[in-house]
């Protein structure tokens, strides 16, 4: 379903170019994709939360809570020292490797069902790429006080570089570049998010708690939780393109 709905954004793009039979316009552009990915991201989020209520229905084989569940997978795997912690507010659960900390929301902390250790499962993968030292997470971990200075500073760059383009197109071009180093954040997100996924479903499957006939709902969950990362990495990208095509179309 979502890769028909990129293809109709691309589609939409395609005949807005040949409508006009030149490049498309920034402005006619930049509302594309704004409206394009706010529509996708809204379906993938409206899709996961529909999917997370359907298997929080369905209990696991052996009863446990989302807790016990990561409590479980990290004596399976012989990693100590990391931290369960419940956090507030609905499918906020994260992995901080900055104090090896698992977060896990209310609903998966104490929920049973499968659902729920589908998700602890899945940050629990974290701790595992964190005690493996998996290189994407390390790469991420590495780039997230960048990303952070880039986060505070681009948007005041990009729209001062758009309103000086003609006098001041550095200032732009420092704002593409600090935009970039946040579109690269998001795709080396990717393979983080997958791999912690793949992890949690293999060990779900081996250890028991989930069955023939769950194991399939467990990845459909995670799947279109991942689907969230990938919206977010393209709209990242198809922004920063639009703001190249701005650059480059001022220096011709």
């Amino acid at each position: 379903m979502i890769w028909y709905i990129i293809c109709f954004i691309k589609e939409v793009i395609i005949k807005f170019m040949n409508m006009t039979n030149e490049a498309l316009n920034p402005n006619i552009l930049i509302w594309v994709i704004f409206i394009g990915f706010t529509l996708l991201s809204w379906i993938v989020g409206k899709t996961l939360k529909n999917k997370f209520k359907k298997y929080s229905a369905i209990g696991t084989a052996n009863g446990m809570s989302g807790k016990e569940v990561v409590e479980k997978m990290l004596r399976d795997n012989g990693i100590t020292g990391v931290s369960i912690g419940s956090v507030s507010g609905k499918l906020t659960d994260h992995y901080n490797p900055a104090n090896k900390t698992i977060n896990l929301s209310h609903e998966v902390y104490s929920g049973r069902s499968i659902a729920a250790a589908a998700v602890a499962a899945h940050e629990c993968g974290h701790a595992l790429q964190h005690a493996s030292a998996y290189g994407p997470l390390k790469l991420r971990s590495n780039l997230v006080p960048i990303v952070s200075f880039a986060s505070r500073w681009m948007q005041w760059l990009l729209l001062a570089g758009i309103l000086l383009i003609n006098s001041f197109p550095s200032l732009l071009l420092a704002g593409i570049i600090l935009f970039g180093l946040t579109t690269l954040f998001s795709f080396v997100t990717l393979p983080v998010e997958i791999n912690a996924s793949q992890r949690a479903l293999a060990w779900l499957r081996n250890s028991g708690i989930t069955t023939y006939e769950t194991q399939g709902a467990a990845g459909d969950a995670l799947k279109w939780a991942a689907y969230t990362y990938v919206v977010a990495a393209l709209s990242s990208l198809a922004t920063l393109l639009y703001y190249i095509m701005i650059f480059l179309g001022n220096r011709n």
